[in-house]
């Protein structure tokens, strides 16, 4: 799936893939890096992504804060992970929303200027992933619900006063995750 950033005339890339199991992620980052220098780049734990507008908005966050010089890090892919992950300290973001070794299901965000250039880095992420290109992943499924809710310290109390009626939970927990990462600029 590839989006326009509008505002910022950047697009963005996201792919999902399953039974991905990097076994050292470490070196794998650093080869897709070399690999992918024009644009940025970014791994994170499908498990705890709340659809494909939960990345998109993070990117969106992150660009407005480089934007207005209220950015955390240097860098772009980082900021998004920052935003992503509703959280400050850059270390605190990769151990709660990067992924590991073994992490089973992986979302790539990839960050270009131009729509080829987010083609073609993810084309050559997908051939160089270990797994299978499954999209699916970034879909708010039943049993992803506790582990966001958690990872965003979302109480009962909020998630009622959010819900509007029942069968929207979900997209009342895409709002909130939402709101989280939107948040994190005006926690100085």
């Amino acid at each position: 799936m590839i989006k326009k950033v509008e505002d910022f005339g950047k697009y963005i890339a996201l792919a999902g893939f399953r039974d991905a199991k990097i076994t050292d992620a470490k070196s794998f980052f650093s080869q897709i890096r070399k690999m992918t220098r024009d644009v940025q780049i970014q791994f994170l734990n499908a498990d705890l992504i709340a659809g494909w507008e939960h990345l998109y908005f993070a990117v969106l966050n992150a660009m407005k804060a480089f934007e207005s010089k209220l950015n955390i890090s240097n860098s772009l892919a980082i900021e998004t992970l920052l935003y992503a992950s509703s959280q400050r300290q850059i270390n605190k973001a990769v151990n709660l929303l990067g992924i590991k070794n073994e992490s089973p299901r992986v979302a790539v965000l990839v960050m270009a200027d131009t729509e080829r250039g987010a083609n073609a880095v993810l084309e050559t992420v997908s051939q160089m992933m270990p797994g299978e290109r499954d999209d699916s992943v970034f879909r708010l499924t039943d049993e992803k619900v506790a582990g966001i809710r958690k990872l965003f310290s979302i109480s009962d109390l909020e998630f009622e006063a959010k819900l509007e009626r029942k069968g929207l939970e979900k997209e009342a927990l895409v709002d909130l995750v939402i709101e989280h990462g939107a948040l994190l600029v005006t926690r100085r």
